[in-house]
């Protein structure tokens, strides 16, 4: 199956050599292209691609913002930034872009990005050695979840997963069950005891005990295996060297 991809950028001419790059890649499937930020996100919703590249600067929304609303809803979607202006670097690699593409770049540096990024996505996982597992100290047994059906109360030992997921902050359990709440990320940390739960990502935080293996994923992302379950979370470069601070 191809990678379905999504263009954005305010120049015809860049959208036209994007276009070209992508769909004579092997294994790319372009899905649409915009030229703001505001069409770039709308076909978001509507297409869910795999990949999105775009523009840093763009009327309305600014590349990284769009990028930093799509996290919100996958962050497992891949972003490439292509930009005049290396100032712009430091911002792309805060949402965790796969690549940074400065303008004008050479069609071989793009064509070896996508090819890179199809093997990423395509590619089994490489093995990498179990993380030793945590012994916790004790924490408090349950959870309190307001939501919009009311209160559920969760054992602390059961949750395994919260992550962010379609603009909206989702708990996973051990035994299957999704619980949907309004709480940020932040808030549901400050309440989770931390000798348990790590916060690997913006979008993620992993119960410790439960952590079964780290895999590489990106230039600067790992994914996190959970035991008991298909999900799975990523991990930045940072939060796993402090990650493994905890097993020294």
């Amino acid at each position: 199956m191809n990678i379905r991809v999504l263009i954005a950028d305010d120049d015809p001419g860049m959208r036209l050599l994007l276009k070209r790059l992508v769909e004579r890649a092997e294994g790319y499937e372009l899905v649409g292209e915009a030229e703001n930020g505001e069409d770039l996100l709308r076909q978001y919703d509507e297409k869910k691609p795999e990949m999105v590249i775009l523009d840093v600067e763009m009327p309305g929304q600014t590349g990284v913002e769009c990028a930093r609303a799509i996290q919100d809803q996958n962050p497992r979607t891949l972003i490439i930034f292509v930009t005049a202006h290396e100032q712009y670097m430091s911002d792309a690699f805060s949402v965790y872009a796969f690549d940074y593409l400065l303008k004008p770049f050479r069609v071989e540096r793009a064509e070896e990005t996508l090819r890179l990024a199809r093997l990423r996505l395509t590619a089994p996982a490489a093995d990498a050695p179990p993380v030793p597992k945590i012994v916790a100290a004790p924490a408090p047994a349950r959870l309190m979840l307001r939501h919009r059906e009311g209160v559920s109360f969760i054992d602390m030992d059961r949750l395994l997963l919260v992550q962010r997921e379609d603009r909206a902050t989702v708990l996973y359990t051990q035994d299957g069950q999704r619980y949907v709440t309004g709480d940020t990320m932040s808030e549901l940390a400050a309440r989770l005891p931390e000798h348990t739960f790590f916060r690997t990502h913006k979008s993620y935080i992993v119960n410790l005990n439960h952590i079964d293996s780290i895999q590489p994923y990106g230039r600067w992302t790992y994914i996190v295996k959970l035991r008991g379950t298909t999900k799975d979370a990523l991990i930045t470069t940072e939060r796993f060297e402090e990650l493994q601070k905890l097993f020294a």
